[in-house]
C-alpha cells in the first residue's frame, strides 16, 4: 500500500479522538459502528438526534459501564459531514468514559449531502476528505481514523452518492484509511463494492454496512468472500429486522467459513434507543447477542475474531489473520 509523504497513518496503530493508539492496547470488543453524537432531524421532531450537552452524559456513562463491565476497548463512531458531527464532543465523552473513540469523515447518502457536495466533482470531494484527514476537523487537532459511514441507498447508487463513493476510495488510498459503508436497509452493498474496489481500493479496507438488514445469505458470502467486511451492525433494532433473523444470518456466514469478515455494532441513533431513556443501548451486543451466539455453538476465539480482532484489522488495512 503506498501512502503519500508525511502521511502519519501507521497500521499498527489507530487514530483516535485523543490521540494516536497502539492496537496492542485494545485488549477488549470493539463495537464496529456506533453514533454517540449526530443530529439527524429534519422533521423537527428531534427523535434522530444525540445531542452533545442532553444526551452525552448518558452515552459517557453507558461507555464507561460498559468498560468496567465487559470491557469495551473501542468505539468507531461513524458520524461524518452533515450528520451533525462534534469531535471536541467525542473526546470529552471518550476521556470520561475511559474508552477510545475512533471519529470519521465522509457523507452519509443523498438526502443527507450538505451543500458543499452539491456539483463537486470527484477531484474536489477527494480533496476535502484528504485535507480533514490529515489536518484535522478545523483547528481542534482531531484527525479522522475513518471513513464513513458512507452512504447509498437503492441497489445502485444515485449519481452524488457515486461521486462521494468514488472521493472516499480516493482518499483512503492517499491516506491508508478504510471505508465503511452505509447501505440503505442493507441493499446496494455489492454495486457500492464494486465501485470502491475499481477506483483501486483493496476488499479488505472495506466494510459494507447494514447487511443484517438484508435476509440474503449468498450476498453475505459473496461479499466476504470478495475479502469485504460485513457488517451486522444493526444488532437489536428489532423494528428493522428481528435478532432471531440477525443469528441465523450470522450463524450462516459463520458457518461458511467468513467468521474473519464479520463486523459487529447496534447503530444507536436515536436517544430513545439509550439506556436511560428505556432504550437497548450501546451494551445490547454484550448483553444480548452475543450469548446466544455462544449458546449456538460459536467459540469464544471467534467472538474475540468478530468483535476485537476483525475491527482492528478493518480499521488498520492489515490483511493478515491475526493483530
Amino acid at each position: 500500500m503506498q501512502q503519500h509523504p508525511g502521511d502519519a497513518h501507521h497500521p499498527r496503530h489507530l487514530r483516535t479522538v485523543t490521540g494516536t493508539l497502539p492496537v496492542s492496547a485494545v485488549r477488549g470488543p470493539a463495537l464496529a459502528h456506533e453514533h454517540l453524537v449526530l443530529d439527524l432531524d429534519r422533521t423537527g421532531d428531534g427523535a434522530a438526534v444525540l445531542h452533545a450537552d442532553r444526551h452525552g452524559p448518558a452515552v459517557t456513562t453507558e461507555l464507561a459501564h460498559l468498560r468496567e463491565e465487559y470491557g469495551l476497548g473501542l468505539v468507531v463512531e461513524l458520524t461524518c459531514r452533515g450528520m451533525g458531527r462534534r469531535p471536541q464532543a467525542l473526546a470529552r465523552i471518550s476521556e470520561e468514559s475511559g474508552v477510545p473513540v475512533v471519529a470519521a469523515t465522509g457523507w452519509y447518502y443523498e438526502p443527507f449531502h450538505p451543500a458543499e457536495a452539491d456539483g463537486a466533482d470527484v477531484g474536489e470531494l477527494t480533496a476535502i476528505l484528504v485535507r480533514e484527514i490529515r489536518d484535522g476537523f478545523g483547528d481542534t487537532g482531531i484527525r479522522p481514523g475513518v471513513l464513513g459511514e458512507i452512504g447509498s441507498h437503492g441497489e445502485v447508487p444515485s449519481e452524488p452518492e457515486t461521486r462521494v463513493l468514488l472521493a472516499s476510495a480516493h482518499a483512503a488510498v492517499a491516506t491508508g484509511l478504510s471505508v465503511a459503508t452505509h447501505a440503505q436497509l442493507g441493499h446496494g452493498g455489492r454495486a457500492q463494492l464494486e465501485l470502491l474496489t475499481g477506483a483501486g481500493l483493496p476488499p479488505h479496507r472495506i466494510s459494507v454496512g447494514h447487511q443484517d438488514l438484508l435476509d440474503a445469505p449468498a450476498v453475505h458470502r459473496e461479499l466476504a468472500a470478495s475479502g469485504a467486511y460485513v457488517a451486522f451492525d444493526t444488532v437489536g433494532k428489532e423494528s428493522y429486522q428481528s435478532d432471531t433473523t440477525r443469528l441465523r444470518l450470522l450463524l450462516a456466514l459463520v458457518e461458511a467459513g467468513h467468521a474473519d469478515r464479520v463486523l459487529l455494532s447496534c447503530d444507536i441513533s436515536r436517544h430513545a434507543y439509550l439506556r436511560s431513556e428505556g432504550g437497548e443501548g450501546y451494551g445490547h451486543l454484550f448483553r444480548s447477542f452475543l450469548p446466544r451466539v455462544r449458546a449456538a455453538g460459536v467459540d469464544e476465539d471467534l467472538i474475540d475474531l468478530m468483535t476485537r480482532r476483525n475491527p482492528l484489522r478493518f480499521l488498520t488495512g492489515a490483511d493478515t489473520k491475526e493483530n
